[in-house]
């Protein structure tokens, strides 16, 4: 991810309802979720969540499909693991114990089974 990729995304987040939109898609996982499901969770209509989700998919952060008469939205894993990247990229620099607090956020999440440890 380039500097420019980064700021869209970060545009894209940089609003309540969008940033709440990502969240519920990130728990959702790949499988994802109908806008009308979404509109509920993020307390918004279904007019308002479609420019959202619209804004989220220009950023790249939110992908679509179609399935029947209904269109899935999921988050876009591979662009937030770029953004997250982008801002870690360079966080150590010699300095191990400055990364430590997100690598065990990060490392918080049991992958294999979608739990989430709790310390």
């Amino acid at each position: 991810m380039d500097e420019r990729q980064a700021l869209a995304a970060f545009a894209a987040l940089a609003q309540e309802h969008r940033l709440r939109l990502v969240r519920a898609l990130v728990t959702a996982g790949p499988a994802g979720q109908a806008s009308g499901v979404l509109a509920e969770a993020v307390g918004v209509s279904a007019a308002t969540v479609s420019h959202h989700l619209k804004e989220l998919s220009h950023a790249g952060l939110v992908a679509s499909r179609r399935e029947g008469r209904s269109i899935i939205y999921s988050a876009a894993y591979p662009a937030l693991s770029d953004l997250i990247s982008f801002l870690m990229r360079d966080c150590c620099q010699g300095h191990p114990e400055v990364c430590a607090p997100v690598v065990a956020a990060l490392s918080a999440c049991d992958c294999t089974t979608g739990d989430t440890a709790h310390a």
